[in-house]
């Protein structure tokens, strides 16, 4: 088992653009979507989303704050396989302007063209509490705080 820590585990999730993000339905299953953490991820282990007010992943996480953020790396070195990394975390709901502007890249305008001031715009703060990870033949488990 490899030892990595919180920072080079942030940054290669950082390296990875898209993850799937799943909650958990109002009748208890699992729903997961494709989103784009536009690479900031923060070493304390959160990373940050937008969405629209009116996503299901809003009134999922409203009702159960506890998501799963799943990454899979590039293709690995010499044949091996890419790393893969899997988050447990709590999700909060931020509708705070500054916060979007904090947190606020060009490409997203691709899917809010309004940037900031789009309407309905939700920035969804994971926070990690258990990031298990394989890269190759390594596994093991992250500390968080």
């Amino acid at each position: 088992m490899a030892d990595m820590t919180l920072k080079d585990i942030s940054d290669a999730m950082a390296d990875i653009d898209f993850c799937m993000l799943s909650t958990h339905t109002e009748n208890g299953d699992i729903a997961a979507r494709p989103m784009s953490n536009n690479g900031d991820v923060a070493y304390e282990g959160d990373s940050y989303f937008f969405t629209y007010e009116e996503a299901r992943t809003v009134s999922d996480i409203e009702r159960d704050p506890r998501v799963g953020l799943g990454f899979q790396g590039k293709k690995g070195l010499l044949g091996r396989p890419p790393m893969f990394i899997s988050v447990e975390g709590r999700a909060e709901l931020i509708r705070d302007k500054a916060a979007f502007e904090a947190h606020w890249t060009k490409d997203l305008e691709y899917w809010f063209k309004d940037g900031v001031d789009t309407p309905n715009l939700v920035l969804i703060k994971v926070h990690a509490t258990r990031i298990h990870f394989w890269n190759g033949q390594d596994e093991g488990e992250v500390p968080v705080r």
